[in-house]
């Protein structure tokens, strides 16, 4: 029996108004009046009862000590909504500032729409949601009221390509992951599909062998191949296995979604890959050549593909032939193949190698066309002296190649581009593509050479400058460079010159410096070798004189006289010929001579003989130092002795009746005293 039947509800009704109820009766009555309530919390869902609709709002009882008012527009989905309906409530307040209960419906569906979530995450089971529209990347999938995202990779195994056919439909999709601080909810309908074909992909793979021929349906394309869809398993159809021809690109000869046949060439069980081919099923186009090409014979295809090495040329589907980059022009220096034939070209050629069992195949294109270098007129055309005009095609350390015409080329050495300069690289000539002027210098026909020169086109100025730049002559020339080893200079006539460090010294001590104009003198010039060495040095210091050679002390005199009275006849000789020897005379001229001087005269030669030790000595401690300065300049000096010296010695010799002095001897001491300075 509940509380409301214990209760003595006719002894109550029998009270009149103001009277007091016993304390057993108030207890009774509050009793029963928190029975008739329910315990609520804020924020959480309950189940209410509609007591009444309005044109705004719906009564709700849910037991509490007032009833709630949930705005109408949140029952919507419900149009049949009466009195006496049970809906789910969310409580947002007990009591707002009016004291009225506030309840929503929309917040009771979110949040029972996240438990069923959850739960569908918790139990990986399979829930039904209306596709609401698309999105970048997928769709939009409404579930239980909450909006998801389905990835438009987690839609299909195989690759969609147009979302909106599924916008407004139903789609079974399963929960993948749930982020509660974004709402965000996503959703795969890919994985339902993937169970169902692991069971047909495991039937396939088990059946599955080489050379098996499948039908399958083509689901992707690549530009190296396409991914056919063989029934829950996936294949690759490589690009050089779908036609015999080549193909530059999959969409050329198939489509998206086509169905096609295929052949197994591989299988990987391990990492179930398998490798397909459309081209194997029928018969490979080589077999079908025809027996009439033979090496020789001339064909004609269109050109498939171009490479820095060659082209190929496509003479029938799946049948190619190689033409080298070498075959396409006589001329030796090797162009780009661009430069003759493009993709697409349709042209002829010559079959130069043809093996038929290895299906390869070799052509020219230069073939057709008569080789210049056996052409009747190339003796006379090129003939050593005969003059042409090329283009430059390559430049080299040691020269550059000139085309004359197609096939004819021709080397034009360094050293034969110009007389005067000296050229490092022919760079600093001429450039690649430009026109130049030549002259044959040497033809080889058997070996295909031409030797070309430049500067033969003119005459050797060499031979003009050998009487300009003789040696000893003294030009004004500039100082174009300098380094350690010395100087570059500008001559006249645009001709280069060189001097060592020590010829570039100045009468003020310094060195000559780049970009200065002073007078050289020619110290040694060779045609052959084109050389020319100066020296500024030797312009000033061969116009100095010799310090003149200082008279002998008179007792050197006084000594030799005593030794001329006490020697014989050949003692005398023998001292008069060091005297001569010391004054650099020729004692050998008149041997006869003294020979036959009595011992009488002996006297008289005194004064002459007397000189000699001292002379020497000075002389040679005075030339010395000259002799370590002026190495190179003073070496035609040495050689031959100056006037000057010859006439100031002329006065001491006066008392010897002026003998002639022996040439050979003088030339003989000069060449000695070259080798002494050289060694020194």
């Amino acid at each position: 029996m509940s509380k409301t039947e214990e209760f003595n509800w006719e002894g109550v009704s029998a009270k009149g108004f103001g009277q007091e109820y016993s304390d057993a009766e108030k207890q009774q009555m509050e009793a029963l009046y928190e029975g008739t309530m329910n315990t609520i919390e804020e924020k959480e869902v309950l189940t209410g009862t509609v007591v009444g609709i309005t044109d705004r709002d719906v009564i709700i009882n849910i037991g509490f000590k007032s009833d709630g008012l949930v705005p109408l527009n949140e029952f919507r989905d419900l149009p049949d909504l009466k009195p006496g309906d049970e809906v789910e409530l969310f409580v947002e307040e007990q009591e707002d500032a009016s004291g009225q209960l506030v309840l929503s419906r929309r917040k009771a569906k979110i949040v029972k729409a996240w438990e069923k979530i959850q739960s569908a995450l918790d139990n990986d089971s399979v829930i039904e949601g209306m596709v609401k529209r698309r999105t970048k990347g997928g769709l939009i999938v409404d579930i239980f009221g909450v909006e998801s995202f389905l990835p438009g990779s987690q839609i299909d195994v195989k690759p969609i390509r147009d979302f909106d056919v599924f916008v407004g439909k139903k789609m079974e999709v399963k929960v993948v992951k749930i982020n509660y601080s974004n709402d965000n909810v996503v959703v795969s309908h890919k994985v339902l599909i993937e169970k169902d074909l692991e069971q047909q992909k495991a039937e396939i793979l088990n059946n599955l062998e080489k050379g098996q021929v499948l039908e399958g349906v083509i689901k992707n394309m690549t530009n190296f191949g396409v991914f056919i869809d063989l029934g829950g398993v996936d294949g690759l159809l490589h690009i050089t296995d779908i036609s015999w021809g080549r193909i530059n690109h999959p969409e050329e000869v198939l489509s998206l979604d086509e169905t096609v046949k295929v052949v197994v060439l591989d299988f990987d069980e391990d990492k179930k890959r398998i490798s397909l081919g459309m081209k194997q099923l029928t018969p490979h186009p080589w077999d079908s050549l025809p027996e009439d090409i033979q090496v020789g014979s001339k064909v004609t295809g269109k050109i498939v593909n171009v490479a820095d090495y060659g082209a190929f040329l496509e003479i029938l589907p799946g049948v190619e032939g190689l033409i080298h980059v070498s075959e396409m022009s006589w001329s030796q220096h090797l162009r780009n193949p661009s430069d003759f034939i493009k993709i697409g070209d349709e042209i002829e050629a010559v079959v130069l190698t043809l093996d038929r069992d290895e299906r390869k195949m070799s052509l020219g294109i230069k073939q057709l066309t008569e080789d210049p270098w056996t052409k009747q007129d190339v003796l006379t055309k090129y003939a050593v002296g005969t003059k042409h005009k090329g283009i430059v095609r390559n430049l080299t350390n040691f020269g550059l190649f000139i085309e004359l015409e197609e096939g004819i080329d021709g080397l034009v050495h360094v050293s034969d581009l110009s007389w005067t300069k000296k050229i490092k690289h022919p760079s600093e000539f001429v450039k690649v593509g430009e026109e130049l002027e030549v002259q044959v210098l040497e033809l080889d026909v058997e070996n295909r050479r031409l030797a070309l020169g430049h500067k033969q086109l003119e005459e050797n100025p060499w031979d003009t400058f050998e009487t300009i730049f003789s040696r000893g002559s003294v030009h004004k020339c500039t100082v174009i460079s300098k380094t350690d080893k010395g100087a570059i200079l500008e001559l006249p006539y645009g001709i280069e010159g060189f001097a060592t460090p020590k010829n570039l010294m100045k009468q003020d001590g310094s060195s000559a410096e780049v970009g200065e104009s002073l007078d050289f003198k020619v110290l040694e010039f060779s045609k052959d070798e084109k050389r020319i060495v100066l020296s500024h040095t030797a312009t000033f210091q061969e116009e100095k004189e010799r310090p003149k050679k200082k008279k002998p002390q008179k007792s050197a005199v006084n000594k030799i006289n005593k030794e001329v009275e006490k020697s014989t006849l050949g003692d005398l000789e023998q001292l008069a010929a060091l005297k001569e020897q010391m004054e650099g005379g020729a004692p050998s001229a008149k041997k006869e001579e003294k020979a036959e001087v009595p011992k009488e005269e002996a006297p008289k030669a005194e004064a002459k003989v007397e000189e000699a030790p001292e002379e020497k000595a000075a002389e040679t401690a005075q030339e010395t130092p000259k002799a370590e300065t002026k190495a190179e300049e003073k070496k035609e000096e040495k050689a031959e002795a100056p006037e000057e010296e010859k006439t100031e010695e002329a006065p001491k010799a006066e008392a010897k009746e002026e003998a002639p002095k022996d040439e050979s001897k003088e030339e003989d001491k000069g060449a000695d005293k070259e080798e002494e300075k050289k060694d020194k």
